[in-house]
């Protein structure tokens, strides 16, 4: 054999192989199978290496992988991967706030339930402190007053006793004359 027979023969064979990486792209696309570079060279039958060294092959592979073909969802509108990463996206920072949200609330619940396991062991205050407090104040002015007024009558009283002294001093002298 010649060497333009046998460069010939490679070129025919490197053809053939091209072709089929092209038909498992292009099907791997379509049916949304996995676009990698192991997979698609599996599948054709060729070697890794063989898309590595056809730079054209391995720019059609990761254009596929990164443009995979849609696929029709219930309402008829085209789900693609760029569409798939918007819904994820939304969906971790939806629940991002809702963690936020759960911790929070938890919070408020921790903090309540440990006011009313408080006031209902007796250790904290009651309920009512601002009415103690009131009636505090006002029994406290009452108990000034009455102060005021046994003052006022302990001295009267007073007054009554130097008052009788006197007049029974008076009466016995009178007596006594």
């Amino acid at each position: 054999m010649s060497n333009t027979a046998l460069a010939e023969g490679r070129r025919a064979d490197s053809s053939r192989r091209r072709q089929r990486v092209i038909k498992v792209i292009n099907q791997a696309a379509k049916q949304g199978e996995e676009l990698s570079v192991s997979a698609i060279a599996r599948q054709a039958g060729v070697d890794r290496t063989f898309l590595y060294r056809h730079r054209d092959l391995l720019e059609l592979l990761h254009t596929a992988a990164a443009t995979p073909a849609p696929t029709a969802d219930i309402g008829g509108s085209a789900v693609t991967k760029a569409s798939l990463q918007a819904d994820l996206a939304n969906a971790l920072e939806r629940n991002t706030r809702v963690t936020a949200r759960v911790r929070q609330l938890e919070q408020k619940l921790s903090s309540v339930l440990g006011e009313q396991v408080w006031r209902e062991s007796g250790l904290g205050a009651p309920e009512d402190i601002e009415h103690m407090k009131r009636t505090i104040t006002n029994l406290e002015q009452q108990l000034v007053d009455l102060k005021g007024q046994f003052e006022e009558q302990a001295g009267e009283l007073e007054a009554s006793r130097a008052a009788n002294r006197e007049l029974t001093r008076a009466l016995n002298q009178a007596r006594s004359r």
